[in-house]
């Protein structure tokens, strides 16, 4: 008998990566990286699953920013030509290992999957959106908007910054995948009081939060994070589930850490002669990681002594925790549905990139979770968001209190030492953004251009994705340059606009190159 449900969120997320003016670019390899481990591997999960007859539910948000990647004719042009020399290398691969049984496997084993990835993206006509579209006209997918650029909310002081956020997300939405989109993952998970407004006027349904964010509601939650809340807005918040986010999250105990899984840090693009591996690293020749990796994490040793890694090994371990995962939460809803006196919803919320990218197992293990759902127990089922309150339209009326998925759940990561002096500046950009949007109700031709594109810059700079990167340490000279890069080119904007002098080269060249949301209306800003 159904007692309780299973709603499995994963959020996919990465900036806006795009320069044309270089022929290769680091960074957009963020990108490549995860449409190969991870995008491209769950859309063929989703497609296998259909295709048997499996049915199953999961929730994704596809970030604007990632949407445009995906349908970016120049990326996507480029996501072909490094698929290609990662085919090539991998058939090499495959040669030079035919006689080393213990690396051969997972040779033949990229050289299949790689080749799976270059057919799916011909097969969705180099635009994945097509794929994840298909998925969601099916039943199986719900997909789910986020803000405009990840924009961290709590952290604006100006209200039609936020709505700005917001509703270009939404417009987007609807011009990517044909309908209204019915919820949404804020940034970073970010929620603010008040804020749940904003996604109202938006027409939007739900979002989520940290578990804290609703346990530490008023008044107190009377199911826990077990259901979902009303905002006094009356949008509805859903709220994470610690016991399963910590079977897969945690260092110490977490899924992705089993030993025979394969190891992460170890990379072919370092581990053979370099002028073997020269033709696919960058135009630099810099050594970097490629992809191709035959290790296996085999303990607490050093890169060096790690041991083979058996793809066949590793999938049979995957199994093993879909089955161990889908045991503990059907033991979960059978006590929680005994007091609750209601089917519970147990969400499970993750990055996506967690799943192929840093856990290269991790696509097989959502996979054999499905599978084993629908074939192996009645006790729990998995469902969306939407689907809970369709069937569950009655919930408590609590204030969720401020709250995020970060380090300490507040704003520390995004407000520190490291990143506090970006915010004079993007809180000046936005009144100044609102400034001439209010005096250019409705401008047309170049003038209207301008605006547009001064929106444009200022959502980039906004993204949370470069004050993480300044905590974190990693690529900061990166991140300090887009978010100056953007600021100066919005104020160059904003100077011209209000001089009536705007030199068209210049912003051409910008709407060249930061050419994200074609159809943004700069008086999201009034």
């Amino acid at each position: 008998m159904e007692q309780g449900h299973l709603c499995l969120v994963l959020h996919a997320h990465l900036p806006f990566i795009r320069h044309p003016e270089y022929d290769d670019f680091l960074e957009e390899d963020w990108f490549f990286e995860a449409a190969t481990e991870t995008y491209i591997p769950l859309l063929d999960m989703y497609e296998r699953l259909i295709s048997e007859g499996v049915d199953f539910r999961i929730t994704m948000s596809l970030t604007p920013t990632l949407c445009a990647m995906f349908s970016d004719e120049l990326l996507m042009g480029r996501y072909k030509r490094h698929l290609e020399k990662l085919i090539d290398l991998s058939e090499k691969e495959v040669f030079r290992t035919q006689n080393q049984h213990q690396f051969h496997k997972t040779a033949l084993m990229y050289e299949r999957k790689l080749k799976k990835c270059r057919q799916i993206v011909e097969k969705h006509h180099g635009n994945l959106i097509n794929g994840f579209r298909k998925i969601q006209d099916e039943g199986k997918l719900e997909i789910i908007t986020c803000c405009a650029t990840h924009g961290f909310l709590p952290l604006k002081i100006h209200r039609n910054a936020v709505r700005a956020q917001i509703k270009t997300a939404v417009d987007d939405y609807k011009d990517k995948f044909h309908r209204k989109p019915k919820g949404i993952w804020l940034a970073e998970c970010a929620y603010n009081p008040g804020d749940d407004y904003v996604l109202k006027e938006q027409k939007l349904r739900y979002f989520f939060v940290d578990t804290h964010g609703i346990l530490y509601g008023s008044p107190r939650p009377r199911y826990g994070v077990f259901a979902p809340v009303y905002c006094p807005s009356g949008v509805a918040a859903f709220a994470r589930d610690m016991e399963s986010a910590h079977q897969v999250w945690s260092a110490e105990i977490g899924y992705p850490g089993d030993y025979k899984y394969r190891e992460f840090y170890r990379d072919l693009g370092y581990d053979l002669d370099y002028n073997y591996v020269k033709p696919y690293l960058h135009s630099d020749g810099v050594r970097r990681n490629i992809g191709l990796k035959y290790f296996k994490i085999t303990g607490k040793v050093g890169l060096s002594e790690k041991q083979p890694y058996d793809p066949d090994e590793a999938r049979d371990i995957a199994a093993s925790h879909a089955g161990n995962f889908l045991f503990n939460r059907e033991k979960q809803v059978e006590f929680l549905h005994s007091f609750l006196k209601r089917k519970p919803v147990i969400v499970s919320m993750y990055d996506a990139e967690l799943f192929g990218h840093w856990w290269y197992e991790g696509p097989e293990f959502i996979e054999f979770l499905f599978r084993k759902m629908y074939y192996d127990q009645k006790t729990i089922t998995p469902i969306t968001p939407s689907e809970y309150l369709q069937m569950y339209p009655e919930n408590q009326v609590i204030q969720p209190s401020m709250s995020s998925w970060g380090d300490k759940g507040y704003n520390e990561v995004w407000l520190n030492g490291a990143n506090d002096w970006i915010y004079r500046h993007l809180h000046k950009a936005s009144e100044r953004m609102i400034e001439i949007a209010v005096e250019n109700p409705s401008a047309h031709g170049l003038k209207k251009r301008a605006l547009n594109q001064a929106a444009r810059e200022l959502l980039l700079a906004q993204s949370s994705d470069w004050a993480f990167i300044m905590t974190t340490g990693t690529m900061v000279a990166y991140a300090c340059k887009r978010t100056k890069n953007h600021i100066y080119q919005f104020t160059k904007l904003y100077e011209q606009v209000k001089s009536n002098q705007i030199d068209e080269g210049f912003l051409r060249d910008l709407e060249r190159r930061n050419n994200i949301f074609p159809n943004i209306d700069y008086k999201v800003y009034i």
